[in-house]
C-alpha cells in the first residue's frame, strides 16, 4: 500500500523526469523498432526459404533446412547473440570479422525466431487440402510454380496468425540486445528507473511494449484479411474497415433497411 501511495506522490516529479529523458528514450525506441522490424522481416525471409525447403522435392535439401531449424531452435537466442558478438570477431582469417551491434542482434533476432517460423511455414503447406496439390497437377504447372501461385497463397493465410505471435515474441525478445552494447528501449527504461524508481518505469515500459506490439497486431491482422480475400475466403480489407465503424444493427451497405 505504501508503494502505491508512494508511486502517486512521486507521480509529478516522475513525468518531469520522464520528459527530460524523452530524447534518450526515443532513441532506445528506434533501436528497439529497427531490431524488431528488421529482424523480423529477416525471419520472415528465413521461414518462408527453410520452411518450404523441408517439403522440398530433393532428400538432401530436406535434410539440410532440418539441419538448420532444429539447431537455431534448439540453442539459446542469448548464447548464439554471444557467439555472433564475441566469438565470431576472433576466428582466424577469413571466418573471423566484427560486425556492428545492431547488425548482430537483426542476425541473432532472424535466425533464431526464422527457424521457429519455418516450422508454421511448413505445418501451414501441410495443412493445404490435397485436393489444391491435384488441381496443380490438372493445370500442367510445374511444381516450383505449383507451389507459388497455387499452395503458398493458401498456406499464407493460415500462417499469419501464428507468425504474428512470432513477431510479438521477436518484440519482447528484442530486449537482450543491450547486452551487446545497444541502447535500446529497455536500457532506456533501466536507465530511468535509477531516478524515478522501480513502479513508474516499469511501468512505462510495459506501456510503451504494449502499443508497438498492438501495432504489430493491427498490421498483421491487416494482412491476413487482404490474404482470405484474395483466395475468396473473407471481405476485402475496405470492407473490414468499414465494419469497424459500423453502427451496431445499422445495415451493411446495399442491404435491406
Amino acid at each position: 500500500m505504501d508503494g502505491v501511495i508512494g508511486f502517486f506522490e512521486q507521480l509529478g516529479p516522475n513525468l518531469e523526469i520522464l520528459t527530460a529523458r524523452m530524447p534518450q528514450i526515443l532513441d532506445g525506441i528506434k533501436v528497439t523498432l529497427l531490431a524488431t522490424v528488421l529482424g523480423g522481416l529477416l525471419a520472415l525471409v528465413i521461414a518462408i526459404v527453410f520452411g518450404i525447403a523441408q517439403v522440398a522435392k530433393y532428400t538432401t535439401v530436406r535434410i539440410v533446412a532440418r539441419v538448420f531449424v532444429e539447431f537455431f531452435r534448439g540453442t539459446s537466442l542469448v548464447v548464439q547473440l554471444f557467439w555472433l558478438f564475441f566469438v565470431l570477431p576472433q576466428l582466424p582469417y577469413p571466418f573471423g570479422f566484427r560486425l556492428e551491434p545492431l547488425l548482430v542482434g537483426i542476425i541473432a533476432l532472424g535466425l533464431n525466431y526464422g527457424a521457429y517460423g519455418a516450422e508454421v511455414v511448413r505445418g501451414s503447406i501441410g495443412s493445404v487440402p490435397k485436393g489444391q496439390y491435384e488441381a496443380v497437377s490438372a493445370l500442367s504447372l510445374s511444381p516450383v510454380r505449383g507451389m507459388f501461385r497455387v499452395i503458398i497463397p493458401q498456406a499464407w493465410a493460415l500462417m499469419l496468425p501464428s507468425l504474428s505471435n512470432l513477431w510479438i515474441q521477436l518484440l519482447k525478445g528484442s530486449a537482450i540486445v543491450n547486452t551487446i552494447t545497444l541502447y535500446d528501449l529497455f536500457f532506456r527504461v533501466e536507465q530511468m528507473r535509477d531516478q524515478t524508481g522501480t513502479w513508474f518505469a516499469y511501468i512505462f515500459a510495459l506501456l510503451a511494449y504494449y502499443l508497438i506490439a498492438w501495432l504489430i497486431v493491427i498490421t498483421m491482422n491487416a494482412l491476413e484479411v487482404r490474404a482470405k480475400h484474395s483466395i475468396g475466403r473473407g471481405p476485402a480489407l475496405k470492407h473490414s474497415l468499414r465494419s469497424l465503424f459500423q453502427a451496431p444493427g445499422s445495415p451493411a451497405k446495399g442491404g435491406v433497411a
